[in-house]
């Protein structure tokens, strides 16, 4: 189609690519949000669920560990529950974006969106 045109048809059709990488990354976002992850501390006495855009959605805590004089400790399980799922989540978000940009030929471990 745009053979006679030398190096405009080649932009174009990375015009093109652009385009469709933006909408599948768009799509990729919006998945982001469906996908849940559970990060975990104290051996699974506090879990933190947060989807892989790292908004926290859930939190479970084993009754077992509510002892008044052990506040701080429950304070810090819960931290590091949340810590881990938040961590999953950036891991899980860069799995995906990862399957995405498979494809384009771009360095390994290089970040998007730019």
């Amino acid at each position: 189609m745009l053979k006679g045109l030398g190096s405009l048809g080649d932009m174009a059709g990375m015009m093109k690519k652009a385009q469709e990488m933006q909408a599948k990354m768009a799509e990729m976002q919006e998945g982001l949000e469906n996908i849940e992850v559970t990060g975990e501390s104290g051996a699974g006495l506090v879990k933190a669920t947060a989807t892989a855009k790292g908004v926290l959605t859930g939190l479970d805590i084993d009754p077992s560990i509510f002892d008044p004089n052990e506040k701080e400790v429950v304070e810090d399980l819960i931290l590091a529950a949340i810590k881990d799922a938040q961590a999953k989540a950036s891991e899980k978000a860069q799995d995906e974006m990862g399957k995405l940009t498979e494809g384009l030929g771009l360095p390994p471990g290089m970040k998007l969106p730019f």
